[in-house]
């Protein structure tokens, strides 16, 4: 009888451990589910000699200093986007773990791609079709919210043309702008009309003319453009284009024309010491941090990264330190400009600077139906992280 009576509870106390053995077994791979090491593949525009391509060498190289052996990087410069889906096949073939791709032109292969590949991550850099149909779990879209650094470099510039004014080196009426555009995007159009919002913030008088090059890294056309606009009497030199044309155009005539520049990317401040007062940039590393780690532990990306997220899409500004100002000329900015660039960063962080709100009316250039009145502010990156303003604004003049 003692038999019959201890069968069961034996039974009982087997069964117990063996569900007790698989919930340790599941929760020890949980916390243990990682990959020791992982090959991260990057497919650029450009190289490391080119001012934006070089910003995601510099956070790859961060990535690499803090996980060492553990992340291996295959970075392919200088890819034309009719490439791109060649060069992610060679990446995955390699055994790549998470593909990047930095140029808005990749967009639609790396989208491609995710869809045959669902087990690789990739990220896409100034896109914005990561939520349109059809959604892949594995395909995301990230970008800083670059127009904060970009009115905060009009600032820089409208406060030196003020300063000019001021002491007669200048009229009011010569207060103009010059802008070295590469297209006409919204992402293009959103910076210069940050730009010269920044601008008209400390120098009312402002105008602003910009012209395109239709290539994101030809130097000559960067460096001939600026020069034509110099020519044509502008004082301040901005730019949305990836060389160091236009800073050089600038210091090439510093001895014979008043003229200053504001950089993107990278500062210029060794290539026209006399003539380049600041830049600002989109910093990277934050993201591609995020993703790599997310990628090493298994984790939704959009649940790691520390942003404003929007479905598979992410963006930040100075609050995460998605941007960044870099170093101002303190040799020839105007007198209390680092404080004024300090208050205006707080000002982001804090939400208390609306850039797209003035007595300001635009119109689209490709389809001139649409307009905006910036009376009612615009919200910029409100839905997705890449740029949506695309109005030219009164102020501005365009010429292709």
């Amino acid at each position: 009888m003692k038999e019959k009576k201890i069968l069961p509870v034996v039974i009982v106390s087997a069964a117990i451990c063996i569900i007790c053995a698989f919930v340790i077994s599941g929760l020890y791979r949980s916390v243990h589910t990682r990959k020791d090491k992982i090959l991260v593949g990057m497919i650029c525009d450009g190289d490391e000699g080119t001012l934006y391509s070089q910003n995601f060498y510099q956070a790859l190289s961060s990535i690499q200093a803090e996980y060492g052996d553990r992340v291996k990087c295959d970075i392919r410069s200088n890819i034309t986007a009719d490439k791109c889906e060649d060069i992610i096949t060679e990446l995955i073939d390699e055994g790549a773990d998470l593909i990047i791709t930095n140029s808005y032109g990749y967009g639609e292969s790396a989208k491609k791609m995710a869809g045959k590949y669902p087990k690789v991550q990739f990220v896409q850099a100034t896109q914005e079709n990561a939520n349109e149909s059809p959604v892949f779990s594995n395909y995301h879209t990230f970008m800083g919210r670059i127009y904060e650094g970009r009115y905060i470099a009009g600032q820089v510039a409208g406060r030196k043309l003020a300063s000019l004014i001021s002491t007669g080196v200048i009229t009011k009426d010569q207060a103009v702008v010059g802008y070295v555009g590469a297209y006409p995007n919204a992402e293009v159009i959103s910076g210069f009309t940050a730009f010269y919002l920044g601008v008209k913030d400390q120098c009312p008088s402002a105008v602003m003319k910009v012209r395109y090059t239709d290539t994101w890294t030809s130097y000559q056309k960067e460096y001939d453009v600026a020069r034509q606009l110099i020519d044509e009497g502008c004082v301040i030199i901005s730019q949305h284009s990836d060389t160091t044309g236009p800073a050089v155009a600038c210091a090439d005539a510093d001895r014979s024309s008043t003229v200053f520049h504001v950089g993107y990317n990278q500062s210029s401040i060794s290539i026209a010491p006399n003539t380049s007062l600041i830049a600002t940039k989109i910093e990277w590393t934050p993201y591609l941090k995020a993703a790599v780690k997310a990628v090493l532990y298994d984790k939704k990306i959009e649940d790691v990264v520390k942003a404003d997220i929007h479905g598979q899409d992410a963006g930040a500004g100075f609050d995460e330190g998605w941007v960044r100002m870099l170093t101002l000329n303190k040799a020839i900015a105007a007198d209390g400009t680092q404080e004024m660039i300090n208050r205006s960063i707080e000002g982001f962080k804090k939400g208390s600077i609306h850039v797209f709100r003035g007595d300001y009316k635009g119109t689209d250039p490709n389809d001139i139906s649409r307009t905006v009145n910036l009376n009612k502010e615009y919200i910029e990156n409100k839905n997705q992280s890449a740029p949506t303003f695309c109005y030219i604004i009164n102020g501005i003049s365009v010429e292709n």
